[in-house]
């Protein structure tokens, strides 16, 4: 009588008889430290919204983004050799850190009140959707840094590829103005 075998064990059975040693690097495995890196940001900010509500995430990576947002500021002032950074230069270096890490901010419009960005490309690609906490990031980082060069921002995420826009639109306040006191975004103040 022969023996009957689970699909399980005659799939197991197959794969050791191929499997030999130092083979996996071959396999088209989707991982890489990038993907890693998004993927595991991705699951924090979805464990946080889904354990404390979206509210209490976005707080939490606001917190992140601001520490961010204060080393890449001193980066980019020491790179300059500038004690702070013009106007100018802030609306220029968010749209660079951006472009560093595979953004694709671009400035729409711009004057001594208010910076308005565009964005084509989430620096974390698919994996920001359904995640706005992640957008604190870019939020925090904006404000921080145009906030400790200008004296104030009120950062205002207009439309995000988190919330399902094709783009992104987000709005730099550079002083406190009666249409930035009506907008619903986020104040940063210098420390």
């Amino acid at each position: 009588m022969s023996e009957s075998r689970s699909p399980f064990e005659t799939r197991t059975a197959a794969a050791e008889s191929s499997y030999r040693r130092g083979s996996l690097q071959e396999l088209a495995v989707p991982l890489e430290r990038d993907v890693f890196l998004r993927t595991l940001i991705r699951e924090l900010a979805g464990t946080l919204q889904d354990v404390v509500g979206l509210t209490e995430a976005s707080g939490f990576v606001s917190l992140v983004g601001q520490r961010i947002g204060d080393r890449i500021n001193e980066s980019y002032k020491a790179a300059l050799g500038v004690d702070a950074l013009s106007r100018e230069q802030v609306a220029d270096v968010l749209v660079d850190l951006k472009r560093r890490i595979q953004g694709d901010f671009f400035i729409i419009e711009e004057d001594e009140t208010r910076i308005v960005y565009g964005n084509r490309a989430c620096p974390f690609e698919e994996k920001v959707l359904g995640r706005p906490a992640m957008c604190m990031m870019t939020s925090n980082v904006f404000g921080v840094i145009t906030a400790e060069n200008l004296g104030y921002s009120k950062v205002v995420l207009e439309e995000t590829i988190a919330g399902g826009a094709p783009g992104c639109r987000v709005v730099v306040h550079l002083k406190a103005t009666p249409e930035s006191d009506a907008a619903e975004g986020r104040e940063y103040f210098k420390s």
